[in-house]
């Protein structure tokens, strides 16, 4: 993932709603969103070069994300791929936070990362390039590529948005955060961050939703979790057909669940 917005136990029917957009090369491939058939209670896409996931849920109420950290005079491309860090945990039984100083022994072995973990219990977030485990207060965050609540112009755009669209709504209009996640605004240049890419490359990743002859979003990604118990997961993939122009498929799951986040 590289822009994830969630709302966490703030509003009245819902304990988690997140929004995210997958931003990678087009030609690397991917399955798209479903049950896994070797770990049946996973839902998630899945990378089919690294064989890990970037957002995934489970029948139980798990939930993993994790960003990439865009540093690229540090990428080692003999790294473990970041993705397993999803599935793992997914496919696992380990808490949040049991889990997370396990990783903390090893994150030094990865590629810059952000991760978030949640179960029935909390929701955590951890990245390599902090080394400390945060267990997350109600309230709403960005993720992008850079740690937690980061100002870039995309997250501190896309919550303002994700505020103003949930503010006194009971049932969230799914279409209404595909519209927030699919704005293709530049942000201006004196705002650009500085990571390390030519400027060229960092006004082209600014917008919420990126597009480019290569690499732009490959999946728009909405889950709610409310407090009923029950869990949804809808993607948009889009699928290049030439520059600029996607061909959509959304995929939508419903389910009960026997945990809940808190």
């Amino acid at each position: 993932m590289c822009l994830i917005l969630f709302l966490y136990d703030t509003h009245p029917d819902y304990r988690l709603i997140l929004a995210a957009n997958r931003d990678e090369f087009y030609d690397r491939p991917t399955d798209p969103l479903s049950f896994w058939d070797d770990a049946p209670a996973v839902l998630a896409g899945r990378d089919l070069k690294g064989k890990g996931a970037w957002l995934g849920i489970t029948k139980n109420g798990r939930i993993a994300a994790i960003t990439n950290f865009r540093e690229p005079a540090l990428f080692n491309p003999n790294a473990p791929s970041r993705g397993l860090l999803v599935s793992d945990y997914l496919t696992g039984t380990k808490t949040p936070e049991i889990y997370l100083k396990h990783i903390k022994t090893i994150g030094h072995r990865y590629n810059g990362f952000n991760l978030l973990l949640g179960d029935s219990n909390g929701l955590y977030y951890y990245s390599n390039k902090m080394d400390k485990i945060k267990e997350l207060k109600p309230g709403l965050y960005g993720l992008s590529n850079h740690l937690l609540d980061t100002p870039w112009p995309k997250v501190e755009k896309g919550k303002t948005a994700l505020k103003k669209l949930i503010a006194g709504e009971k049932r969230i209009n799914t279409e209404d955060i595909f519209s927030l996640l699919a704005d293709r605004t530049f942000a201006p240049d004196n705002r650009l961050p500085d990571t390390g890419i030519d400027r060229k490359w960092e006004r082209i990743l600014s917008p919420l939703f990126i597009t480019s002859d290569i690499y732009g979003t490959r999946s728009s990604s909405i889950v709610f979790f409310d407090r009923n118990h029950e869990a949804s997961f809808t993607e948009r993939s889009f699928i290049l057909e030439k520059p600029g122009s996607f061909k959509q498929k959304t995929r939508r799951f419903n389910f009960q669940i026997s945990g809940h986040l808190e």
